[in-house]
Formats: structure tokens, sequence, C-alpha cells
């Protein structure tokens, strides 16, 4: 981490390396995923097992920003709402799938089939996700791809389709799991959004009947994503033997993501406050949303009001949300590649 002196102040670089702000997160399955299948029939594996069953919502999911591996839930299970939203589900179902394998335990295979029938229960007719089922009428019933939820739901259910960790899942679950995740990418294709008839990248959601981008909550408007459209692009860029339309779709992004650009400042913390300062020597940073006509970042607080600027709103917006990021930068290496397999380079339509 490096640190700028201004005057007697110290700003701290932020780095953001996901589309919330990061702060202290409870044990996910990121931590438990190298673990060896020994290490699951261990006790501390089988009590972290338990505790995330004792967490799944009646409708096969697991509530949002709650601590469900290391701690158990003693409440009613019934009042439990579980998401797609902040990581929720997914990982908890990757748990208890090599749970499974490695114990045979009835209880921790029955619980991943009840949460892989919920996912492909909340597919829509057009191929995404809302970020909970069943949806509401709120902006939570949109295709979300905010904070990579259905891209998540996408890796999962490939894995289920095709790796042999999912050999515990029946045939017909299998080929239910793989239709899904194809569905699921036909859907991106016709979310991503075009401007002057060139493909750029995608909205945080999109409208569950007809792909057009919508708004989130009252700060989070229709816009282009710099942090979501990461994911996305990550995703395309891991399909084997991928059709052209899919080849376009992450050139079209990467070329949006160049154009979305900011140079010369740097993102600071300083006295607990946000601010940008000028910086020629700074690595590019991009904006969480872009305006569609302009391509010029956009900001709000909790009026509603769209600025041009992050001093424009108020305080508490400005330390609680990730308004600014260095996502795309992670691309650069797996886009090289990736496009050294794919040459001559097809222009984006």
């Amino acid at each position: 981490m490096r640190f700028r002196r201004l005057g007697r102040q110290t700003a701290i670089v932020l780095l953001t390396v996901t589309c919330w702000t990061v702060g202290v997160q409870a044990a996910s399955w990121r931590d438990y995923r190298r673990k060896p299948l020994e290490w699951f029939r261990s006790r501390q594996g089988l009590a972290i097992a338990r505790n995330i069953l004792s967490w799944q919502a009646p409708r096969g999911d697991w509530p949002k920003n709650l601590d469900t591996m290391t701690k158990p839930y003693s409440g009613n299970r019934k009042k439990l709402h579980g998401t797609f939203d902040n990581g929720a589900t997914t990982g908890e179902l990757r748990f208890l799938a090599r749970a499974f394998v490695a114990t045979k335990a009835e209880s921790f295979g029955v619980a991943f089939i009840k949460g892989l029938d919920h996912i492909l229960a909340a597919q829509y007719p057009t191929g995404g996700w809302p970020q909970s089922s069943p949806p509401g009428r709120g902006y939570p019933r949109h295709i979300t791809f905010n904070d990579n939820a259905m891209v998540r739901l996408m890796e999962l259910l490939r894995d289920v389709a095709e790796s042999d960790d999912y050999k515990f899942v029946s045939p017909e679950r299998r080929r239910k799991a793989g239709l899904a995740f194809n569905r699921g990418l036909a859907c991106i294709l016709k979310c991503q959004i075009r401007v002057g008839g060139k493909l750029t990248a995608w909205c945080a959601q999109h409208d569950e009947k007809n792909y057009k981008p919508r708004p989130a909550r009252i700060y989070e408007h229709i816009s282009i994503s710099g942090c979501e459209s990461v994911g996305i692009v990550r995703l395309l860029m891991s399909i084997k033997n991928p059709r052209k339309e899919i080849v376009a779709a992450v050139h079209g992004a990467m070329a949006w993501f160049e154009s979305a650009r900011i140079t010369g400042v740097r993102l600071v913390s300083i006295d607990g406050d946000k601010r940008i300062v000028k910086d020629p020597k700074a690595p590019p940073l991009w904006a969480r949303f872009y305006d569609i006509r302009t391509n010029r970042p956009i900001f709000s607080g909790r009026d509603g009001v769209i600025k041009q600027a992050l001093s424009q709103i108020e305080h508490e917006r400005r330390t609680g949300y990730a308004w600014y990021g260095s996502w795309p930068a992670s691309l650069a290496e797996p886009y090289a590649e990736w496009s050294k397999r794919r040459s001559p380079t097809p222009k984006p339509q």
C-alpha cells in the first residue's frame, strides 16, 4: 500500500477489490476452497458444514451479510430470508457439496440439492436471475449483475454441469444446470448496451423482460457499470470455443473500458473522508457508474440527484459506497492472452 503526503494529513490509497465497500467480512467459501477432502471430514470442517445447514432459509438459499459459517443460527429458521446478493448462497452451496463428497452425510447432499433447485427455479424465461427469489416488486426483481450475483450463479451452474466435483448430482439436474447456464449466457449478450451502434458494457441491473438497463436504489441510476461489467467479461472469456457473438462482446467491452479509464488522479482517504486529488503518476481509475449518453462518471446521494463529481454528494454516501476502483485493470493480462488465441481481432459491432 502506498501513501501520499498532503500537508499535515496522510492520504491512504483505497484499494477496491470488489464492487462493494470492503470492510470486516465474515468467513466465506474462498477461505476454505483449497482445503483437501480430509479437512471437510475434520471436526472443524464438519462444524462449519453444520453451521451452514442451520442458516439455510426455507426456500433453500442463505441470508447475506451474516456469518453463516463460523456461528450456528439458533433462531426461527422460518424467519430467514435468503438472497443471491453480496456473495450469499453460492459459497454455502459449494461448501456443502465438498462436505457431502467428503463425508457422504445425507443432510449435506439434501441441502445442496434444495439450494440448486431453488437457483434453477429462480431463473427468468429471459435467462437472467433476480437478486432474490421470489423477486417481489421492487428493483431486486431486475436481472442482477450487481455485486456479481448472476455471474456467481452461472459459474456454479457450469461447475454442476461439467465438473467431476458434482458427479453426485443426478444427470437430469446436471443437464438442467447446463441449459440454465446457456440461457444466462444468451441473456448477457442481449443485455450488453450499445451506444451509437457500438457494443459497450452492462448496467448493474437490467429489465427482466426486455433486457434494458434499470436503476436500483435511489443513488444507483441507469448507467454503464465500470465494476460489474468486469465479472461479466471475465466469465465470457472463460467460455471454451466462444462463438463470434461472445468474442465481439468481449472486444466491445474492453474497448469501452479503455474509453472510460480515468488518469491523472487518485482516490484517497483523508480524515475519514474520500477525495479525488491530482496525481500524474497514479494508475488509472474507473468510476462505478457512467452516463450512457456522454460516457462521463456520475454520482448521486440519497436525494437521488445525479452529480458530476464525488465531492458534490453528502459525506455519508461518499464514504459508504465504492464510487471508484481499479476493477478493469485486472482484465489486462487475461485479455491479452485471450486475444492471442483469437487473431485477427474482430472489430466490435
